[in-house]
């Protein structure tokens, strides 16, 4: 598990938190901060990455629902 991955695709998730851990650069918001994730696509994280890795933007917008 790699917390720089998304664990549902394996892209980047882009989580600022892990680029300032890696860099040491201090970082804005992450993006995650202003989106609501569903407890169906949190479902869908497996167990070791829970808690552990960041899902991207791209299937966070997947796994929106519709309004």
């Amino acid at each position: 598990m790699q917390p720089q991955l998304c664990p549902l695709c394996g892209q980047s998730n882009r989580c600022a938190m892990e680029v300032q851990r890696e860099t040491g650069v201090p970082q804005g918001d992450c993006w995650c901060t202003q989106v609501d994730f569903s407890a169906e696509l949190l479902a869908r994280v497996p167990p070791a990455a829970q808690r552990l890795a960041c899902i991207c933007a791209a299937c966070a917008a997947k796994g929106t629902p519709a309004a």
